[in-house]
């Protein structure tokens, strides 16, 4: 039996974009003149993540073996008001139809629904300002830099659903894949015992001038929606097929109920989901070939044909299988076309050097922390003047003080600020 390990669709990898730069701290020298004003350049950007929809890769497999991607770093500035280099990016490949999740809080971030489809994922940091940024009209020789933004890992949940417009169903050794093999170019493994198939399969089925494509499913077992078998991996990958077609073992050679079995696969779709069970099925009873079949496929149609459309096949040789396609075609021109899955475009990746802070009472203590305490406490030299100048500046400006006093800060109040504490004083 084929290993279905060999097959992946759903795995875990870890991202980290690239660090920004440190700005640089530095003076121009000429001989005889150690210091004629600051020329710190500014530090490079850190590499970003990126998703790139590949269509010639059809599993999640490389990703067992390689979990971690890394952006790189970007590079501190130069004197001489040069900019460091820029972190290398890093695209990832992954198959057409991965959906793309953040662990954390579950949320779709992207579908690479089409080929050829790139996303950023996470942007890397901003690199840190050089000194000669901080020059103003009063401040002449700045002796501080900011450093690069920094980044943070994230956990990506990869999940592979097959992109095609029709999905082949039915139980096991009920013949999907020869069909498949029969109306396409598409050579799934074919035996006569059940669970051949392991993996879904994909052929492009030419109808005259037009085409489509159509997955062979894994069969189906009872209990499928509750995970038995593979259930859950094999049913995730009709979720995306525009219309089902069931293929039936009419014959009934191996002692099972053609109806009871038709009822056993639809409820199955019905536990797993609504939008599964809504779709459009065109029945194709198999193996008409065998005795019994035709007094089996009386009774099915007597039962079903008001409500389904049906077509009697005989996959192995062909049979039949050309009013299937047509069929099956002339059902597709009337649905819409497949559309990817809603995704929250609006999703980002905050990165460490953030904005956003915290004000917190500790017994008369007024405590500032977040990200932009972090920030502060990365870029402020405290035996520095201007450095400190531009720390009272930024608390201003991002309204921190504005906030301090709505609370109630008053002159010689103590404000923590990165573990130091200051007396505040207007």
């Amino acid at each position: 039996m084929a290993d279905k390990n060999l097959f992946t669709d759903k795995v875990k990898i870890t991202i980290k974009s690239g660090d920004g730069g440190d700005g640089m701290n530095s003076f121009k020298s000429y001989k005889g003149k150690p210091s004629c004003g600051p020329d710190g350049g500014d530090g490079g950007k850190g590499g970003d993540i990126y998703l790139y929809a590949d269509p010639s890769l059809n599993t999640l497999l490389p990703f067992r073996y390689k979990t971690k991607y890394v952006a790189g770093d970007g590079e501190r500035g130069g004197s001489n008001l040069c900019t460091g280099k820029g972190g290398e990016d890093v695209v990832i490949s992954v198959p057409v139809g991965t959906l793309v999740r953040d662990e954390a809080t579950g949320t779709a971030i992207c579908d690479m629904f089409s080929a050829g489809d790139k996303k950023l994922v996470c942007e890397g940091g901003r690199g840190g300002k050089g000194n000669v940024r901080f020059t103003t009209s009063r401040r002449h020789a700045p002796n501080f830099a900011q450093k690069g933004e920094k980044t943070e890992p994230h956990t990506l949940i990869l999940e592979l659903k097959i992109v095609a417009d029709v999905g082949i169903i039915g139980f096991p050794n009920v013949g999907k894949s020869t069909l498949l093999s029969r109306i396409s170019a598409a050579r799934p493994k074919i035996a006569d015992y059940h669970f051949t198939t392991l993996t879904p399969n994909l052929g492009v089925v030419s109808f005259y001038d037009n085409s489509f494509v159509a997955a062979d499913i894994p069969g189906l077992i009872e209990g499928a929606a509750s995970g038995a078998g593979l259930g859950h991996d094999f049913l995730r990958h009709i979720e995306r097929t525009r219309m089902l077609v069931h293929v039936v073992d009419i014959s009934g050679v191996e002692g099972r109920d053609p109806i009871e079995d038709f009822g056993k696969i639809n409820a199955e779709l019905k536990e797993y989901s609504d939008k599964l069970a809504a779709l459009p099925q065109i029945i194709a009873l198999n193996k008409c070939d065998c005795a019994q079949a035709l007094e089996n496929a009386e009774k099915f149609e007597k039962r079903y044909a008001e409500s389904y459309k049906i077509c009697r096949i005989t996959a192995l040789t062909g049979e039949g299988t050309a009013e299937l396609i047509k069929a099956v075609w002339d059902k597709l021109v009337t649905l819409p076309a497949a559309v990817p899955e809603q995704v929250d475009e609006t999703f980002t990746y905050r990165k460490s050097g953030g904005l956003d802070y915290e004000i917190y009472m500790d017994g008369g203590a007024y405590v500032i922390v977040g990200p932009l305490v972090d920030m502060l406490c990365r870029n402020v030299r405290l035996d520095d003047s201007e450095s400190m100048a531009y720390f009272q500046k930024i608390l201003r400006d991002k309204g921190v003080i504005s906030s301090l006093l709505k609370m109630g800060l008053k002159e010689h109040d103590t404000v923590v600020v990165g573990g130091v504490e200051f007396d505040y004083v207007p």
